[in-house]
């Protein structure tokens, strides 16, 4: 079609019933092997409708959103029991902009809502508030103390090094008697 120049749709379809057509059944026709047409019958309107559209698979929200193309479609309540949260749905769309929410191969009622409520900015002193520092123990607080300096508790009358009793070695359980 560029040899012949043509640059619109109608020069196109003229060119396609005019010459092009003819010229291609000519050399590519055959008699059928059987005379019996085997051929599906043309599909209806309706049908053609229900098979001409783009499906989308979506997760349905906790609040019972789909989003699709930046906009939010409500799921609207069915039944009392019916709880399609996190549930996939199908959103279908036909080339003249209609939609349709499916749910387990059912189309349900929607409606379309405003996008999420834009979060407001938080003003710089709130966002760098500090939190108030823990009270400084005094220097004479035990834990400003030197632990060598710290004396361990003991009862009275009893020296410090025999306060803590030590344990006598023994044994591993896993080794038995070695007598």
């Amino acid at each position: 079609m560029r040899l012949k120049k043509i640059q619109t749709h109608v020069e196109a379809n003229t060119f396609l019933e005019k010459e092009y057509l003819p010229e291609h059944n000519r050399r590519f026709r055959r008699t059928p092997a059987q005379p019996e047409d085997y051929h599906r019958p043309t599909p209806g309107a309706v049908e053609l409708v229900e098979v001409f559209h783009r499906e989308t698979g979506r997760v349905i929200g906790n609040n019972w959103v789909v989003r699709h193309n930046n906009r939010y479609f409500q799921v609207k309540a069915q039944a009392r029991q019916y709880a399609p949260a996190k549930g996939k749905a199908t959103v279908r769309e036909w080339e003249d902009g209609r939609l349709q929410i499916c749910y387990r191969g059912r189309a349900v009622a929607w409606e379309e809502g405003p996008g999420p409520v834009p979060v407001q900015a938080v003003r710089p002193r709130e966002a760098t508030a500090k939190k108030p520092k823990p009270p400084t123990p005094q220097a004479d607080h035990p834990w400003r103390q030197d632990y060598r300096k710290m004396r361990p508790w003991s009862k009275a009358g009893i020296p410090v090094a025999h306060a803590i009793p030590m344990a006598a070695p023994s044994a591993s359980p896993d080794r038995g008697s070695e007598t």
